[in-house]
């Protein structure tokens, strides 16, 4: 799955430049998480970077955007110009 950013973001600013994948932008009001880049850092690390510096812990899985592990892991190669 995608993850989300939720209303609770606080423009802190940290999650932006952790992800490996640019999938993180300013929103109108909060940053946003493109569901067609996240793979959940998939590829890159064992946990999603973006999830481990935010200090109000609002970026959950976004249900909205169901895949597997192994669906993460193509999009990465595909992302990242290896497919």
């Amino acid at each position: 799955m995608s993850l989300i950013i939720t209303d609770e973001c606080i423009n802190c600013d940290v999650c932006e430049p952790e992800c490996p994948n640019n999938a993180i932008s300013q929103g109108e009001e909060i940053y946003q998480i493109d569901p067609n880049l996240c793979t959940q850092c998939v590829g890159h690390y064992d946990e999603p970077q973006c999830q481990q510096v935010c200090p109000v812990d609002c970026i959950p899985l976004d249900p909205s955007h169901p895949e597997t592990k192994d669906e993460l892991y193509q999009k990465y190669l595909k992302i990242s110009g290896q497919a």
